[in-house]
């Protein structure tokens, strides 16, 4: 009797699909086999460095940093998607006006706002973008729609906002978009290319040189995910788009190898298709995550083009720039939490 008892409980436990063997789930879409890892990383832009501004504003950008991560944390850490933590994420900075996305934009040459931004999904190298939206609360979440809601991949200008009413998501006036500080860097970029003014361009947008945003995580499932998102250049030409909506150059993300977010002159990294060369790198030379990021600095880009965040598949931050700063987060699942912005100790080119 007592053998025929333990044979049956033998034949229960191995036929059951939903049994917890030594607390661990083996059905079907339970926990087994996924990570436990999480990783995230945020920039607020590179070229500003906080040597050049007051004690208060430092304080509050890194506070502004510091809620954004809070937030990515929060998702990854109880089982969000990475996708959703950069989506979340980014949109808190672009609602925040000490950077250059959303509001707090530049103005371009015309005195008007074009917003660019991409998402792309390291699981399926799924991307959407959008490129020189005026009237979009959140250009990163309709970059994101652009992604699930069509077979494209990059929408702009009237065409992208047309879509954003079919999608319903949320629109402002352009004059949402104007902060104080934004306003007066145009202004003295304009005076400067009327010849009324020597300022050097450095000096010139050293006052408002907050930059683009971006962020890249690595969820619990393994999953990495990339967004970046901006205003663009102070003056630039009406209709220009930089390397933040065009996957490749400003975004780029793919399980097998990293995901990556840049910063900077945006015409340098679509030239050298910068954030596809930093996994092209880890795929085809098997040199490390931090080893391609230093060598885009490094190598193939110019002093003062930027900077660059990333995170490997396993986990593994970089974060790097050759400018006189770059704001930045970062955090995982190993205890690992800082916000920097205050040194100039980056991945400068000799």
């Amino acid at each position: 009797m007592g053998n025929r008892y333990f044979g049956f409980l033998l034949i229960f436990v191995f036929t059951s699909p939903s049994v917890c063997l030594w607390g661990q789930s083996t059905e079907a879409g339970g926990a087994a086999g996924k990570g436990e890892k999480f990783s995230i990383v945020i920039h607020g832009g590179a070229g500003s460095s906080a040597a050049n501004a007051s004690p208060e504003q430092v304080k509050k950008r890194k506070a502004s940093l510091k809620k954004a991560l809070d937030r990515g944390v929060e998702i990854l850490s109880s089982g969000g998607a990475a996708l959703d933590a950069v989506e979340s994420v980014l949109r808190i900075l672009e609602d925040d006006p000490q950077f250059n996305a959303g509001k707090g934009a530049v103005f371009n040459a015309a005195g008007d706002h074009e917003l660019d931004a991409s998402i792309m999904d390291g699981r399926t190298q799924a991307c959407g973008a959008v490129a020189g939206v005026k009237i979009v609360k959140n250009p990163i979440s309709l970059a994101r729609l652009v992604m699930s809601e069509t077979r494209h991949v990059l929408l702009a200008g009237p065409g992208a906002e047309e879509f954003a009413k079919e999608q319903g998501v949320e629109l402002v006036p352009t004059d949402y978009f104007d902060t104080i500080g934004a306003k007066k860097s145009w202004e003295r970029y304009k005076l400067k290319m009327s010849g009324l003014n020597k300022i050097k361009d450095g000096k010139v947008e050293s006052s408002w040189k907050m930059g683009t945003v971006g962020c890249v995580a690595l969820d619990r499932q393994g999953d990495l995910a990339a967004g970046t998102t901006t205003g663009g250049m102070t003056y630039k030409k009406f209709g220009r788009i930089g390397d933040s909506p065009i996957v490749g150059a400003g975004t780029y993300a793919d399980n097998a190898t990293c995901g990556v977010s840049a910063t900077g002159i945006g015409e340098q990294y679509i030239r050298n298709a910068v954030a596809y060369d930093v996994s092209a790198q880890m795929k085809y030379k098997g040199v490390t995550l931090q080893a391609a990021v230093d060598d885009n600095l490094r190598r193939r880009l110019n002093k003062n083009d930027g900077g660059l965040i990333a995170i490997d598949k396993d986990g593994n931050i970089a974060m790097g720039f050759n400018t006189a700063g770059m704001a930045r987060a970062a955090a995982d699942s190993e205890g690992r939490y800082e916000v920097i912005w205050g040194d100039a100790v980056g991945n400068r080119r000799q």
